[in-house]
C-alpha cells in the first residue's frame, strides 16, 4: 500500500521541512511515536489528530484519507486550459448517505447556458435552483478552476467544481 496514513506523516512533515523530533516536541509526544506512526507499527491517539493536521498544513480528512478537496484558484491567462477540455463535477450526498457524482464536459455545460437549462434540470436536484450555469461559465472563462461552489440544505451536501 503506497499511499499509507504513516507516509503521509512523513511526507507531509518532510514537506514543512520538520525533523521526526521536532514534530514530536510539538505534539508532547517522543520521536519513537512518530517515527512509528511513518512506519506504520502504529496510529497517532485521535486526540492529536487536529493538532497534527494543523501542524502539517491540512485538514484531518485529508491527512486520514490522503484526499484533498479541489481548491479554488485564478489561473494566470498563460497557464489555462482550454475551457472545451474541462470539466464541470457535481457531487450530491443526500442526507440519507447515497452519493452521486455527475461529470459533464464543459461545452455541454456552455450548450446547456445557451438554450436555457436550470442546474436542477441537469442535476436533479432542486437546492440548485439557485445556481446560474451561466455565471459559472464566466467564472471559468476568467480562469477560476477548483472549487466553485459548497451547499448544504435540508441535509444534502453538494459540491461543485471544475477540473
Amino acid at each position: 500500500m503506497d499511499n499509507t496514513l504513516g507516509k503521509r506523516i512523513a511526507d507531509l512533515r518532510k514537506s514543512k521541512e520538520l525533523k521526526q523530533d521536532d514534530l514530536a516536541q510539538m505534539l508532547n509526544v517522543s520521536p519513537q511515536a512518530v517515527s512509528k506512526w511513518e512506519n506504520d507499527q502504529t496510529c497517532p491517539d485521535i486526540s492529536l489528530l487536529p493538532e497534527l493536521a494543523r501542524i502539517l498544513g491540512v485538514s484531518v480528512d485529508e491527512l486520514l484519507s490522503g484526499k484533498s478537496e479541489p481548491i479554488t484558484q485564478l489561473v494566470p491567462l498563460e497557464n489555462r486550459r482550454d475551457i472545451n477540455t474541462m470539466t464541470l463535477k457535481i457531487d450530491v450526498i443526500s442526507s440519507n448517505a447515497d452519493k452521486v457524482r455527475i461529470n459533464l464536459p464543459m461545452p455541454l455545460i456552455k450548450m446547456a447556458a445557451e438554450i436555457g437549462l436550470a442546474m436542477p434540470q441537469i442535476s436533479g436536484n432542486d437546492a440548485l435552483k439557485s445556481v446560474d450555469l451561466n455565471k459559472i461559465m464566466d467564472l471559468v472563462a476568467q480562469g477560476v478552476v477548483g472549487n466553485i461552489i459548497d451547499i448544504e440544505s435540508e441535509g444534502n451536501t453538494i459540491k461543485i467544481y471544475v477540473e
